[in-house]
């Protein structure tokens, strides 16, 4: 039965993976096929793509503010990025007289071009396979004396090389450290908002459509990057000029079709393809369900408080989103894992491996052991993480639980605090104590109920109950500095933080007696004990297997093209323009219109409202030069580009290199693909470049910014 199995596997692998090659990956845009990549329609080079000797679309594309991707399109650094990506920095200038997340916003000329402290934008300059240096002299070496050793090789690299002031070099680790490669980096510092639509474009559809297809969101911010007149990057300053780049991405209006070839370039943040079955199961049947749950409980009571009060969805509407977002994803995820059949798929890969390369077994065996043996302690630290996360009194209690450890430790200088007084100032601006009290009452009533015994504080059972847990936590936060709602020194935290820190020795025998702080301590030290030392000695272990793992791989399966997970490095993924059949008897088409939004259309609802200008728009079909073959404006298309997190912003091209889309999302149904990429179900989906133009020339009013650009018609 066994022998059968592994044969059945040969033969199915060599099938599915050929389609999954022709589809999936995130390759290192030095490592490109580019002869599939023309088989499949490309018209440039891989060299059009990535080159250091003169410039290439990779000098158009760039890492926005540390998470997101963005792209110039015009010859003055104009950027364009996601909507959801810039969505801070318009909350930041938003006020409840102004509420630019509302009302949108759109410079009338880089005069008015809003700055954005703190905000950076990082260009790759070069990228280099450093594996021989930095393995150099670790054959038989174990931990900690390897990772010792690869810590000083990396160092001694980043000293050979000469860089400029504004650059650095980030070696990132690939294929679970069996290869390394070295990155230049370029960031600059002074990016400005340019125009953002109101969040009735820019995240129509909201929650509810949030990773789903059809989508009609039009999810795009635009910034743009200032540079000192030298053109090289400076701290912000009113006497900086645009910034001039060395190439920019033509913009295409053309129309599209299915089977149309297209790729992304971006910075996708995380995957992990090469996963074991039994780590796959794990995901699908524990930690993603205990995430979901805590998170759910969390945005529920923040709806209640946003959709009653303006200036409390104001406040929140950020976090809101940061919260829904990988709370949906993570539903689909266990779906789509379900769906494509990845663990079974897996073990019949696993059996393809061990029928080529029987050590492989052993790794496997020892794997599933040690997984198994983590499982409780794996839960208990997917609760614990993201009900402190969440609950964000917690969270701030362990931010004071730090600082004080780090206080008494020695550890923490007058720079130390200075930062860290910034960071509480910048969250209590967003932070609504008696709204949040609730939410800390009913995670923790979560936590409690679903924790074993033996990872609890003493006496945590008195938490259970969510309704009396209101109450008390009501009362507990009203009596807490922690909350800002009883003061220190004078004053309250959420106020005024440099009075309240005007003498820290009283400030920390205060916060050791508050009692949210005392509440975390509990929680904290806890898991600490408990949990914590159990969960990461375990996961050391798993991790050198899994490095092993993939060496096997990488050596046993020599027909497989192999791309190494996401870790925010610059990547290309390439796929076609494609619909989808997701569930039987359902099929999508590739492309949505602006008929869909007026289809989705509530009146003054949260999340289907429309401008009214847009639906004067609508109605006179005064469209200009933005509408397709079908007499309608192209909203939003899906591809099958391999995409994660990382990736929104990125930019969507064509054949030819033109700018076509923006990437925003993937479809629900193949969130998996982080895990297990299928082509059946995944889809990356983008914003149509016709409608981003659209909403700039024809709502916007802002034909300079069109003007600024090279439209492809």
């Amino acid at each position: 039965m066994i022998k059968r199995n592994i044969l059945i596997a040969a033969a199915f692998f060599s099938f599915t993976l050929g389609a999954a090659q022709q589809y999936g990956g995130m390759w290192i845009p030095t490592e490109l096929n580019e002869k599939e990549m023309k088989d499949m329609g490309m018209k440039i080079s891989a060299k059009d793509i990535f080159n250091t000797q003169k410039p290439s679309i990779k000098d158009a594309v760039v890492q926005f503010n540390g998470g997101c991707t963005a792209e110039i399109i015009s010859p003055k650094g104009l950027l364009l990025t996601n909507h959801h990506c810039g969505y801070g920095q318009i909350q930041a200038h938003s006020t409840v007289q102004n509420d630019l997340l509302s009302n949108g916003f759109w410079a009338k000329n880089m005069d008015t071009e809003l700055p954005n402290p703190g905000v950076t934008v990082d260009f790759i300059v070069d990228i280099k396979e450093v594996t021989q240096q930095i393995l150099e002299g670790t054959d038989h070496l174990t931990e900690p004396d390897l990772s010792k050793k690869i810590a000083n090789n990396i160092e001694v690299y980043k000293n050979t090389l000469k860089i400029e002031p504004y650059q650095s070099i980030s070696v990132k680790s690939m294929y679970y450290g069996n290869k390394y490669y070295a990155y230049v980096i370029e960031s600059f510092k002074d990016i400005r908002l340019v125009g953002a639509p109101p969040q009735s474009i820019g995240k129509f559809g909201s929650d509810t459509d949030n990773w789903v297809w059809p989508r009609h969101t039009g999810d795009f911010s635009m910034f743009r990057i200032y540079a000192g007149k030298d053109n090289k990057p400076a701290e912000y300053s009113k006497d900086n000029v645009p910034y001039v780049p060395k190439h920019f991405l033509p913009v295409s209006i053309k129309d599209k079709a299915e089977n149309d070839f297209t790729f992304v370039y971006g910075f996708p943040g995380k995957t992990t393809e090469y996963l074991p079955a039994i780590a796959v199961e794990k995901i699908m049947k524990e930690i993603d369900p205990a995430k979901i749950a805590v998170r759910e409980v969390a945005l529920k009571t923040l709806d209640e408080k946003m959709r009653a009060d303006d200036a409390t969805r104001i406040q929140y509407a950020s976090k809101y989103a940061s919260i829904a977002n990988y709370w949906k994803k993570w539903i689909g995820e266990v779906e789509g894992l379900k769906k494509s059949n990845a663990v079974q798929k897996k073990v019949m890969y696993e059996g393809s491996l061990v029928a080529k390369n029987p050590e492989v077994k052993n790794t496997l065996d020892q794997m599933s052991r040690l997984y198994n043996e983590q499982a409780p302690y794996a839960l208990n630290n997917a609760y614990y993480s993201e009900v402190v996360r969440n609950a964000e009194t917690l969270m701030l209690a362990n931010l004071y639980s730090n600082f004080v450890a780090a206080v008494e430790a020695g550890r923490m200088d007058e720079k130390g605090i200075t930062s860290f007084k910034n960071r509480l100032s910048s969250i209590y601006k967003d932070y609504n104590a008696e709204l949040d009290a609730k939410v800390t009452a009913k995670l923790v009533a979560l936590y409690a109920n679903k924790t074993e015994a033996r990872f609890l504080p003493a006496g945590f059972d008195k938490y259970k109950n969510d309704a009396e847990n209101i109450v008390t936590f009501e009362e507990m936060s009203k009596n807490s500095i922690v909350t800002g709602r009883s003061a220190v020194n004078g004053a309250t935290l959420s106020t005024d933080v440099e009075k309240a820190f005007s003498n820290q020795d009283k400030l920390i025998k205060t916060l050791k007696k508050d009692p949210m702080y005392q509440l975390l301590m509990m929680m904290k030290d806890t898991y600490t004990k408990n949990v914590d030392p159990q969960f990461v000695g375990i996961q050391e272990k798993i991790d050198l297997l899994q490095k092993k793992f993939m060496a096997q791989q990488l050596s046993t399966d020599k027909d497989r093209k192999f791309f190494p997970d996401a870790n925010s490095t610059l990547r290309v993924t390439y796929g076609k323009v494609q619909g989808s059949k997701p569930k039987d008897a359902v099929a999508y088409d590739y492309q949505t219109h602006l008929s869909g939004v007026m289809e989705k259309y509530i009146p003054g609802d949260y999340e289907f409202d429309v401008p009214k200008k847009l639906i004067d728009l609508y109605d006179k079909k005064d469209y200009g030069i933005y509408k397709d073959k079908t007499g309608d404006i192209p909203v939003g298309f899906t591809a099958t580009n391999h995409t994660t997190g990382g990736n929104s912003g990125s930019p969507a091209l064509d054949a030819q290199g033109n700018l076509i889309g923006l990437n925003f999302d993937r479809q629900w149904e193949g969130t998996m693909s982080d895990i297990n990429f299928d082509p059946r179900f995944s889809r990356n989906i983008m914003v149509d470049t016709k409608y981003i133009l659209f909403i700039i020339d024809k709502f916007a009013d802002s034909k300079w910014l069109i003007d600024e650009m090279k439209v492809v018609k």
